[in-house]
């Protein structure tokens, strides 16, 4: 009994070695600090302390030349509701939601039949690509100049196809404008979704479609059954990047209408850079993008739920 009682020396030194390595793993690591040191400093310049400095603002009545003189508690957010704002922010909720829609589906549409065409898909992402490469202050310069009532192409094959006997100022009357804004967005954007879609569609495997067909499965029931199912959620990742890129539209109202006719046009970015840049009203400025950046995250957060949803299932 006395022999089984000593414990073997070398089982003894593993159980040592253990216990010091797992102390040294508790401990922080020097090394690893020094690391993600950069890291955390960056995080803090360019993400917290900004959003620090604009919630400050928002409660201050502020100017560029005089930031902060005074505080103003809610002043600044019941200004914002209260004034032409809020009307702004609906206008935009309204606005990105159905372009985002509308913009999908064309993508999937695009996809779709150049998947059913072509396998390889390279000249084709070339091609579908080409609207992405134009800066978006010259898609906006080119559609102004196609809505032009003067001169411009739509009106004229209007005029001489005879579907108007004068020409229509698309960017000068509602609510022609900001569907006019949504055409040129579309002509832009579509072919980066239907780019996503068609990967989408590629990563599906043949034997999936082949198994349905066995099965005498209509080309509109694979469609329905097998494909959406299967890019589900691949469609509403695209959806939500597509409607958090339409809430930030600025570039083609400020090249097109300028806010016009009227407010038609003025979505909730174009009256932050009005705010901010032509009254040089820093504190409301910071107040309607807190309110602009609540409303994106209550409309977002629905379709980041979906997708989470849609991974789930199909994941």
């Amino acid at each position: 009994m006395a022999d089984t009682a000593i414990i073997d020396p070398a089982r003894r030194e593993r159980a040592r070695r253990y216990g010091a390595a797992l102390a040294a793993a508790r401990k922080p690591s020097t090394g690893g600090l020094v690391m993600v040191l950069p890291l955390v400093v960056g995080l803090v310049v360019f993400a917290v302390y900004p959003l620090a400095y604009l919630i400050v603002l928002s409660f201050s009545e502020s100017s560029l030349g005089r930031p902060m003189t005074d505080w103003v508690g809610l002043g600044n957010f019941a200004y914002a509701l209260e004034g032409r704002f809020g009307d702004t922010l609906w206008r935009t909720v309204f606005f990105a939601v159905p372009l985002s829609l509308v913009q999908v589906a064309l993508g999937v549409l695009i996809a779709v039949l150049f998947n059913s065409a072509v396998r390889s898909g390279a000249l084709v992402r070339a091609l579908i690509l080409l609207p992405l490469m134009t800066p978006p202050v010259m898609v906006g310069v080119a559609w102004k100049l196609i809505l032009n009532p003067t001169g411009g192409l739509i009106n004229g094959v209007l005029l001489n196809w005879g579907l108007t006997d004068q020409p229509i100022s698309f960017l000068g009357t509602s609510p022609f404008a900001l569907m006019s804004i949504g055409l040129a967005d579309t002509w832009q954007w579509t072919p980066f979704v239907a780019i996503l879609a068609f990967a989408a569609l590629q990563a599906i495997p043949e034997d999936v479609y082949e198994a349905a067909r066995l099965d005498g499965a209509s080309p509109t029931d694979i469609f329905f059954k097998v494909t959406l199912p299967l890019i589900a959620p691949a469609l509403v990742a695209i959806f939500l990047l597509r409607l958090i890129m339409a809430f930030k539209l600025f570039d083609l109202v400020y090249v097109l209408t300028s806010g016009g006719p009227g407010f038609d046009t003025n979505l909730s970015t174009y009256m932050i850079w009005e705010t901010l840049f032509r009254d040089f009203d820093v504190g409301a400025a910071a107040a309607q993008t807190l309110l602009f950046a609540v409303t994106v995250g209550i409309v977002t957060l629905p379709v980041t739920w979906l997708h989470k949803r849609a991974e789930a299932i199909h994941g």
